[in-house]
């Protein structure tokens, strides 16, 4: 049974709806629920929300600076509480009745589940994400991100923008509030990302991610790239060569060293 989330959204009167609401999102198959957690559990996470430091891992360079950790050992239980109901596979079966991908699963490593924190000044720049696991060469096919953000202000920032497949326009921006529930079909268009925020002392943009994949057809024709990071119209000309190159580097060199079968 899933003990951490809204049963009002485990409803199969509900999936019809929700189904409907993920197959007419724009610019690309999405979802926002919010309440989506139980009010103790969200509650809970955000009270123990480790702070930056207990990360694991710290990004800052050109586009985006941002902090994560998978390292749930180091967390309250509350946090491995809610990370093995979304791996069940009755929250599988949810998943794949709401969106329409059949079969997917979360892997159990850093790549499936885990938390994102950025203070102020923190960013995302607008990207998709990598589209095959470079260990396990399974297929990602949907983000799930859960917000848990208490008295966010529209003036911080910080809203997940969903821009268009030519990179022309945002076309939403759903804002990062305290458990809400974003999933997002992943693929080569599915622009996303978030704006240097602005915060007062003490505090953080918190998220719990998880993502889904299913297995690769024997016969799947699809090549393996890492995150592309794409630029704003309104960069500056340095910003976007500077990602082009080095995007461009990047993915050559890991889909070379994928391709070797060498760890990365």
């Amino acid at each position: 049974m899933l003990t951490t989330i809204n049963q009002s959204y485990l409803d199969p009167e509900k999936l019809n709806k929700l189904t409907a609401e993920f197959a007419s999102g724009q610019p690309y198959k999405h979802l926002v629920m919010d309440n989506f957690l139980k009010e103790e559990t969200a509650a809970q996470l955000y009270d123990n929300f480790p702070s930056i430091e207990k990360l694991s891992k710290h990004y800052k360079g050109l586009n985006e600076n941002k902090s994560e950790g998978s390292n749930f050992s180091d967390f309250h239980a509350v946090f491995t509480q809610v990370r093995n109901d979304f791996m069940s596979p009755e929250f599988a079966q949810w998943m794949s009745q709401v969106t329409g991908i059949k079969d997917v699963f979360i892997t159990d490593d850093k790549l499936g589940t885990g938390l994102h924190q950025g203070g102020d000044g923190s960013f995302l720049d607008i990207h998709v994400d990598f589209n095959i696991h470079h260990l396990k060469n399974v297929h990602r096919r949907l983000n799930m991100l859960v917000y848990l953000n208490k008295n966010w202000k529209q003036e911080y920032g910080g809203a997940m923008e969903m821009w268009n497949a030519d990179m022309s326009k945002m076309v939403k921006a759903v804002p990062p509030l305290f458990n809400r529930c974003l999933i997002f079909e992943t693929s080569d268009i599915s622009y996303h990302g978030y704006s240097k925020i602005t915060l007062p002392p003490g505090e953080t943009r918190k998220s719990f991610y998880t993502y889904f994949y299913t297995n690769l057809p024997a016969n799947a024709n699809l090549k393996y790239h890492d995150t592309v990071f794409k630029s704003k119209p309104e960069d500056t000309a340095f910003k976007k060569v500077g990602t082009t190159v080095k995007e461009n580097l990047k993915n050559t060199v890991k889909a070379q060293l994928k391709k070797l079968g060498i760890k990365f």
